[in-house]
């Protein structure tokens, strides 16, 4: 699928604490170009019906599908990625667990003496990020006003969604792609790099914070489209 072919669909999924809005900048851009894209609105209350809500808009497509997400949306993408419609994964500093792993296995495996991310205490089965760091260490290199709104708009992210497990995972029979961001205070970024080893995935990586898709839209539709281009 070249940029200006109409073959294929690039679905983007969004990650925890955040919507789908957040990847305007990499839709526009993708679309500009002459793909097709898509964006999941994830609830973010369970794993079970964000991959549910994601499988809805792969189905409703008649071509392959590229499959992107951003950190809890790689869970996602894992799990919903098995659907016979999807051609490749690209994960943008993500999470890639393996077949009976959650994001709460991951964080668990993360460096203790690095950037911890600021989860306040579960308010009704619902985490949320503490709004005053949530500049610093969610989106360090997003303007300060667009920082402040994200903080201030952040999406109740359920405990459940952080404990489903991954049935089969995706990327072992799938290829997948990953941008490693440097700069990231939430997924350090050695963990994002043993995970996209581990996923076989073709790594390239980006100097900057987790909120990259914001930042950095270019970067994220670059990769996007080498995906494109190789699974077609």
């Amino acid at each position: 699928m070249d940029a200006g072919s109409k073959e294929g669909t690039i679905v983007l999924v969004h990650g925890g604490f955040v919507d789908g809005s957040g990847w305007q900048g990499v839709y526009s851009l993708l679309t500009k170009d002459g793909y097709r894209v898509r964006v999941v609105q994830n609830p973010t209350l369970s794993l079970e019906g964000d991959v549910a809500a994601t499988k809805s808009v792969i189905d409703a497509q008649s071509e392959p599908v590229i499959l992107l997400g951003h950190s809890y949306g790689g869970a996602v993408i894992t799990e919903a990625g098995n659907d016979p419609n999807v051609a490749a994964l690209v994960y943008v500093a993500a999470f890639a667990p393996d077949k009976g792993e959650s994001v709460n296995t991951l964080i668990e495996g993360f460096p203790k003496d690095g950037p911890q991310p600021p989860i306040l205490p579960p308010q009704d089965g619902f985490l949320f990020l503490d709004r005053e760091k949530f500049h610093d260490s969610f989106a360090a290199d997003v303007d300060a006003d667009l920082a402040a709104f994200m903080a201030d708009s952040q999406v109740p992210w359920g405990l459940d969604a952080l404990g489903g497990t991954i049935s089969e995972a995706a990327w072992a029979s799938k290829p997948s792609w990953y941008l490693v961001t440097t700069e990231d205070r939430m997924i350090p970024p050695p963990a994002q790099r043993e995970m996209s080893g581990r996923a076989g995935s073709t790594v390239e990586e980006a100097a900057a914070s987790h909120s990259v898709y914001v930042s950095q839209p270019g970067a994220v539709a670059e990769l996007v489209k080498k995906a494109a281009s190789a699974a077609a």
